[in-house]
């Protein structure tokens, strides 16, 4: 693909705020990675910081910020280029004119086992080994790949795709445009038992697990039903692999959720929260839209919208940095705190 017919069809034009240099027109095979691009390839540059690996990238083209010293340097190394105030935002648009994800054709695998009451929409792939039990609904053009098992009376929206070895329980409700990966399990119990004098009494999980349009679930995670009511994640929200969500939790839309973040029953999450990897919820907590918490961060009761934390308890994070700062030193705090009560004549503890 000549470099001008990828700009046409990422939309570059001269007169938008993107800004074309013309006089490089390379023939581009694919996208790679900055420091480890090829020549005929694809790469983009985010800022400054990235300045000494221009000088050295063998990318025949790059995406770069609006940036005039950057662009410069481009263009004294004959780099043909494009920038944005997104070069990221922009190289993904541009990944998907090189590379389409594995996606079976039409129809339906004969070792495939299908209750006869299932309703398929049109133009739906099913893939080998697939059992589908009664009183399933499937929409158009759904993809569902090798070993999928869907409990009965799931409902599955349009355009939806389920990876190999993902299994859907009862009383699932996803949404359309979502995207199940291997291993997966949506709908499984929630962890609900009841302490009595013989042990446990098991509480039967009869609610419902619901997914909104665009929602992606990451191989290995759980989402797991309640007892009554529902556990749902909101639209376009994207878990990581690893995750767990319990029973009764409400995710918010247009969240990510990392690796390994867990999410105990009934927790609740806003819209646009961002949690890093192995971040604990604890049950009932309540964390308000736009809550960015980082890795391993402890997060109980209510935390206030916008908050930035870190840290178990977390707390917030700029102050979880100076403690960090001064945690190196407390040794020698201590000693120097042990001498002032000396000289006070108090007894050191």
């Amino acid at each position: 693909m000549k470099f001008s017919e990828l700009t046409e069809k990422l939309g570059v034009v001269p007169q938008s705020s993107l800004l074309l240099q013309a006089s490089c027109n390379p023939n581009l095979i694919g996208v790679s990675a900055l420091e480890e691009a090829q020549p005929q390839t694809l790469s983009y540059i985010e800022g400054d910081k990235f300045a000494a690996q221009l000088q050295t990238t063998a990318a025949s083209a790059l995406i770069l910020p609006m940036n005039q010293a950057l662009q410069t340097q481009a263009t004294d190394r004959q780099i043909a280029w494009i920038s944005s105030p997104e070069p990221r935002l922009l190289f993904a648009q541009a990944i998907a004119l090189f590379y389409q994800p594995f996606r079976m054709a039409p129809g339906i695998h004969p070792t495939a086992v299908i209750d006869p009451s299932v309703q398929l929409g049109a133009e739906v792939a099913i893939g080998a080994h697939v059992v589908i039990q009664p009183g399933v609904t499937i929409g158009n053009q759904v993809c569902i790949h090798p070993n999928v098992v869907i409990y009965p009376g799931v409902q599955i929206g349009d355009r939806t795709t389920l990876h190999a070895n993902c299994v859907i329980h009862e009383r699932t409700q996803i949404g359309a445009d979502c995207v199940i990966h291997s291993g997966a399990v949506i709908g499984s119990e929630g962890f609900g038992f009841v302490p009595i004098a013989e042990g446990w009494l098991k509480m039967e999980q009869s609610g419902y697990t619901v997914l909104e349009d665009g929602v992606e679930v990451g191989c290995n995670s759980a989402i797991d039903r309640p007892a009554v009511g529902e556990t749902r994640i909101g639209r376009n929200t994207k878990l990581d692999n690893l995750v767990q969500i319990g029973h009764g939790c409400k995710v918010g839309k247009n969240c990510a959720l990392a690796a390994q973040v867990g999410l105990a029953g009934g927790a609740q999450v806003g819209d646009r929260v961002m949690l890093g990897g192995q971040v604990g919820v604890a049950n009932q907590a309540k964390i308000g839209n736009g809550v960015q918490a980082g890795a391993q961060s402890g997060l109980h009761g209510t935390v206030e919208p916008g908050t930035v934390l870190m840290g178990t308890p977390a707390v917030p994070f700029k102050v979880y940095v100076k403690a960090s700062a001064i945690f190196g030193r407390l040794p020698e705090m201590h000693q120097a705190l042990k001498q002032i009560q000396r000289q006070l004549g108090n007894k050191p503890k």
